[in-house]
């Protein structure tokens, strides 16, 4: 795919996933039948995470991260991030009895980081901060998906079987997990990819800052939970992570510049030619 095809990817991606997810909810609203209320959840979940991620991947870039790295980073992000976050705040919760908000921002920010940290150390070839920041988004994604998969079925069981209650939760878990666990995986990533490809106190306490950072912002997420509360950080993990895409990408090279000619050669050339 060009650079115009993989810019403008996540369109496609926004327009085809709200198709089909409207498509579902129509079926299950016509025909009453629950068997489609997996399909409807799954779709809600994943289609605002997938199209950030395919912005953040279609930014313009001489090495984009391949999309096999992309899937794997989503589909294992996801899976070992939401369980290791389970048995890390199980396991606090269980030694002090209650759970602060702090240690919950601790035990999901660094599980989110597990697998991009895990495709460091094999995946050698690159190591640049947009590359990080792409496989950072992508891990964000796969936990946002399936954390927002558990609350929407929670609260389908909790409201026995109450439609709204689903498309509720999908809707506000959907629009807002584009500036919470993907901008802060993303960011956290980038400043681990960054320290990684050159090594340094400065860029190490850059990414123990940026991970602290996360770590605030999801805590005071959780903690406030009320609308401007979500708009303030939302607007400031958001923007954060926007402004990183736009310093990070990678420019394509320019074309190599003819030499320059000595003006005494050009003047002898000119008074060898014929009259």
């Amino acid at each position: 795919m060009g650079n115009t095809g993989r810019r403008w990817a996540w369109v496609a991606v926004l327009l085809v996933g709200v198709g089909l997810h409207l498509l579902v909810l129509e079926t299950l609203s016509g025909t009453g039948t629950v068997t489609f209320v997996p399909a409807l959840i799954v779709l809600g979940a994943c289609v605002a995470p997938a199209t950030f991620l395919a912005f953040a991947q279609g930014r313009p870039a001489r090495r984009p991260v391949p999309g096999s790295v992309v899937g794997v980073a989503a589909l294992l992000g996801g899976v070992v991030g939401v369980v290791a976050a389970g048995w890390l705040e199980y396991g606090t919760l269980h030694r002090l009895g209650v759970l602060p908000m702090a240690l919950v921002g601790l035990a999901e920010e660094t599980a989110k980081l597990i697998v991009p940290a895990g495709i460091l150390l094999l995946w050698r070839r690159h190591r640049s901060p947009a590359q990080g920041l792409v496989i950072g988004v992508a891990s964000g994604a796969g936990f946002a998906a399936l954390e927002t998969m558990g609350y929407a079925f929670a609260a389908f069981v909790g409201s026995e079987g109450n439609l709204g209650a689903v498309e509720r939760t999908l809707l506000v878990r959907g629009l807002t997990a584009p500036a919470a666990h993907l901008a802060w995986t993303g960011l956290t990533a980038a400043a681990l990819f960054t320290f990684a490809a050159a090594p340094g106190g400065r860029r190490l306490a850059a990414f123990l800052l940026t991970f602290a950072a996360a770590v605030t912002l999801h805590t005071c997420w959780d903690t406030f939970g009320t609308q401007p509360a979500y708009v303030f950080i939302g607007g400031v993990s958001l923007g954060w992570v926007l402004l990183r895409l736009h310093l990070d990408r990678e420019r394509p090279a320019a074309p190599p510049r003819a030499p320059e000619r000595d003006p005494h050669q050009l003047a002898e050339v000119a008074g060898s030619e014929p009259s």
